[in-house]
Parts: structure tokens; C-alpha cells; sequence
């Protein structure tokens, strides 16, 4: 990738995780809709037109620059001492999440019962274990990447275990929005493998669609979640029959 498609890659993402879409650019740029399409797809952008989408950003040239530079190493897990310390501490744990999930601190502050103080330490404490870059003006830049995911046996997932999954399964999934689906049946080798792709594939549309609707203010997103679990099972009952 070259430098400047790495620069169009990192305005593209910017943009989204700030809600910003191509008319703001064409208003900011002075151009239509359709041109501003056209420069994003040849990467023809001028120097003047980067430093004027930087401004749009709140970024500085320098500032973007280092995004690009960053942009693929991005981390995809974070080490078990890294997780240990966001489980310890809920606070944290909550910017941290909010952070991920492209929340501004004045988000934050909004939804939740936070000050000023507290939250800026937290965003403070995420930019010392490397889950955000904390720029001036408080701005928050994530350096994860958009397959980032939790340790498999990591604090993060025994913290889900114990606190978050009952109360996760604590509905009856009636409600608008909601979808609860069981099935049951006895599947070879060759199809659980063909079953798990089609979970890898369920989640990476999960994960676009969430990407995609970072388009939209705040109030129109709602936080949601998903659930895939596959595993050879028996209820206990029956399990309890079988000839030894």
C-alpha cells in the first residue's frame, strides 16, 4: 500500500467512526457528492484537500499521518495482564467498552454517571495499556483492530462467564429486536467444520454491520449482542439414562 492510499485509507475510517459522511466532506471540500467519490476512489487528493479533512477531523496532518503509519499494526488481543487490569476495575472497564465502540468522552459523559475527572483517567489508563491513542482535545483514536477480540480463556471471558451470561440470558427474547433460536441434531465432521466457517462468516457480518453503522448519530445505534455457541451436548437427564 502506498503512502497516499494509506492516508485515503485512514480518512475513510476516520470519517465513519466520527459519523461524518460524503456530503460533510463535500460542504467542507466545496465539491459535489459525486466528485468527492471520485477523489476518495483514485486517491487523487491534494495536499490542501488532506489538511482541510484533517480539520474537519480535529486531526493534524502530523496526527494523521502517524494514524496511517499505525494503521497496520493495529492490535487484534490484548495480553492477559492488559485484561486482568480492565476486569478490576469497572469504571474502566465501561470507557473502555464505550471506547471500542466509537463513543466520544462527551459520550461518555452523557449516558453516564462519570466526571470529567474519572473519565479522563480511564481514557488515560486505556492509552498507557495501548487500546487507544488519547489526542489533544480529548479525542479518542482507537489502535485495535476491527477483528480485535478477547484472550479465549483470558479475565475478559471468565468475567463474561460469571457476571455477564446469565444476566445476558435473563429474557425471553420476545421483545422487538431480539432473536432467540435452538436446534438440536447429529451432524458429522464435515458438516460441524462447514457449521463453524458459517459462524466465522456470521460474526465477520456482524462485526461489518456494526462498522457500517457507525455512519449514524449516537441515539439511532443500539447497543446489541451476539451470541454463537456450538458444542457436542446431551441434555444431563438423558445423559444419565445411558447404559454404562
Amino acid at each position: 500500500m502506498t503512502e497516499i492510499s494509506q492516508l485515503v485509507s485512514t480518512l475513510k475510517r476516520e470519517l465513519k467512526s466520527q459519523s461524518k459522511t460524503y456530503a460533510d466532506v463535500a460542504i467542507a471540500l466545496d465539491l459535489s457528492e459525486a466528485s468527492v467519490k471520485r477523489l476518495f476512489s483514485s486517491g487523487q487528493l491534494s495536499l490542501e484537500r488532506v489538511v482541510t479533512l484533517c480539520n474537519l477531523l480535529g486531526f493534524t496532518l502530523a496526527e494523521l499521518a502517524q494514524a496511517a503509519e499505525a494503521g497496520g499494526s493495529r492490535l487484534r488481543t490484548l495480553t492477559a495482564a492488559q485484561e486482568k487490569e480492565l476486569v478490576s476495575d469497572s469504571c474502566l472497564l465501561l470507557v473502555a467498552v464505550c471506547a471500542l465502540n466509537h463513543w466520544s468522552m462527551a459520550d461518555i459523559m452523557a449516558v453516564y454517571r462519570l466526571t470529567e475527572t474519572e473519565c479522563l483517567q480511564c481514557l488515560l489508563k486505556l492509552d498507557r495499556l495501548g487500546v487507544i491513542n488519547l489526542l489533544p482535545g480529548n479525542r479518542i483514536r482507537l489502535t485495535v483492530a476491527r477483528d480485535f477480540d478477547w484472550l479465549p480463556h483470558g479475565p475478559i471471558r471468565s468475567f463474561f462467564d460469571t457476571e455477564g451470561m446469565a444476566d445476558f440470558l435473563d429474557s425471553r427474547f420476545t421483545a422487538d429486536g431480539e432473536a432467540l433460536a435452538f436446534a438440536h441434531g447429529m451432524l458429522t465432521e464435515a458438516a460441524l467444520d462447514k457449521l463453524h466457517a458459517e459462524l466465522r462468516r456470521l460474526r465477520a457480518v456482524f462485526a461489518e454491520l456494526h462498522e457500517s453503522s457507525l455512519a449514524s448519530p449516537l441515539p439511532k445505534r443500539r447497543g446489541s449482542a451476539l451470541l454463537l455457541a456450538l458444542r457436542e451436548w446431551e441434555p444431563a437427564r438423558f445423559t444419565a439414562l445411558r447404559r454404562r
